[in-house]
């Protein structure tokens, strides 16, 4: 434990931040947070976070007070570093849980007053920040077995709605089943919430995930989306189809759109036209799109007139206009959501019906960073400024294949595509496009 906390003031101290959080984020359970707290001060002054500088210096004063471990854990997860929050907050937990220590006798009729330990926390509080820092860090079956654990002191909304999500993304389903069906009827903010996850669990009941590796099963049980492709790269040694980089290339996204196209025919859909988001990236995925459908294309607007099955089509969207994908948020009669690249780490702001691939990080083709020549050198490649009328060109004339793998991945040939979409009959998905932060039960390996 010295060793990690030395490491991480040592990268303090040479002004590399980014580094000492890695090593506090991995390192957090096995750090006493009071130890931790003076660097998190210090990194909390040099990011302007006063709440967390101020809370994590109360916590070095007084280490064993519950209100400050709960102060400090609170402010953490605000922050965003939810994995050094966790043990303060379990701190916090055991501490109101705690019986009363008798108070000591200084004779034979007295007792000496115990001093004072902050003000009381209620255990409902204190356990409800712990499940939402390890929500954060995607720790939901730990987040479960402390829910389960103080089932008998929970409410309904949001306690045991909690477990029913955290069941969900632990893969519990039975279990998720069971709680949820129990649940009385929600009010208010919790309505939304309350139907988002019945609907999970339809989709689970309709089309039950094969295991904890079966990434299209689940991609579709928490987001009501279909993805079309998985990567065929280290499936058994922890990315179970996701890519953690990717450089994207023409041939690829083509590949995408004939998968997409397969969907199509395979659910019986078929779009009267193309709506093509402002993006370069995502204006020349779309152009493509229609192309290759036979379909017109015209700007995105959210009155669109006309039929109402349109296509809208995005590479990547977290790089589009924030303002186009919030209207995007409810959805159409008929209007499908394609996209391209779909960012499971940080996943958009609302949830594509359609996804070719799920990566960490993922280079457009268009986009400066390596390519390889025909000798199979890797070389540096700037930016390909040609315009997406162009690009949608190049799309479309490259050979429409997946990228190559290590030959580990299970096959996924267009037969297994097509017989998942005619199954998943409720397809397209229904209510609003939330987003889903969660990874889910198929975990997969990440850059830090």
């Amino acid at each position: 434990m010295a060793t990690e906390l030395s490491e991480a003031w040592e990268l303090f101290e040479s002004g590399d931040s980014q580094g000492t959080m890695r090593v506090l984020r991995s390192a957090a359970d096995r750090l006493p947070p009071a130890e931790t707290a003076p660097l998190v001060a210090e990194l909390a002054k040099g990011a302007g976070f006063e709440d967390l500088a101020e809370a994590s210096t109360a916590l070095a004063a007084g280490p064993e007070r519950a209100d400050r471990l709960y102060a400090y854990g609170y402010a953490c997860v605000e922050r965003g570093i939810d994995a050094v929050g966790v043990p303060a907050l379990r701190e916090a937990l055991r501490l109101v849980e705690a019986p009363p220590a008798p108070a000591a006798r200084t004779g034979l009729f007295r007792r000496k007053p115990k001093p004072q330990a902050g003000p009381q926390l209620g255990l409902r509080k204190v356990l409800l920040e712990l499940v939402s820092a390890l929500e954060g860090c995607e720790r939901h079956t730990e987040a479960l077995a402390v829910l389960r654990e103080h089932d008998a002191r929970l409410g309904d909304w949001p306690d045991r709605y909690l477990t029913v999500y955290n069941a969900l993304m632990a893969g519990r389903i039975s279990l998720a089943r069971e709680v949820y069906e129990a649940l009385s009827a929600p009010e208010g903010v919790w309505v939304g919430p309350e139907q988002r996850v019945g609907r999970m669990l339809e989709r689970a009941a309709a089309l039950p995930p094969s295991g904890d590796q079966d990434l299209r099963g689940w991609h579709y049980v928490l987001t009501g989306g279909l993805l079309t492709t998985l990567s065929p790269h280290g499936f058994d040694q922890g990315m179970a189809g996701r890519w953690a980089y990717l450089q994207d290339d023409f041939g690829h996204c083509h590949y995408g759109l004939e998968r997409l196209r397969t969907v199509l025919a395979a659910t019986g859909r078929k779009p009267a036209s193309v709506a093509l988001l402002a993006d370069r990236g995502s204006r020349a995925l779309g152009l493509a799109a229609a192309q290759l459908l036979g379909v017109p294309a015209a700007p995105y607007r959210p009155d669109m007139p006309g039929t109402p099955d349109v296509l809208v089509v995005a590479y990547d969207l977290n790089e589009c206009d924030p303002a186009e994908v919030a209207q995007l948020h409810e959805r159409a009669p008929g209007r499908l959501l394609f996209e391209h690249a779909t960012c499971w780490t940080d996943p958009p702001a609302v949830t594509a019906d359609i996804s070719t691939l799920l990566g960490q990080i993922v280079n457009a083709p268009w986009e400066p960073g390596l390519q390889f020549g025909e000798d199979g050198e890797a070389q540096e490649a700037g930016p390909d400024e040609r315009s997406a009328e162009e690009l949608a060109e190049a799309i479309l004339a490259a050979t429409p294949t997946a990228p190559e793998g290590d030959g580990q991945t299970p096959p996924d040939e267009d037969d297994t595509l097509t017989a998942f979409a005619t199954r998943a009959t409720g397809w397209p998905a229904t209510g609003p496009r939330d987003r889903i932060r969660s990874a889910g039960p198929v975990r997969s390996s990440r850059f830090a």
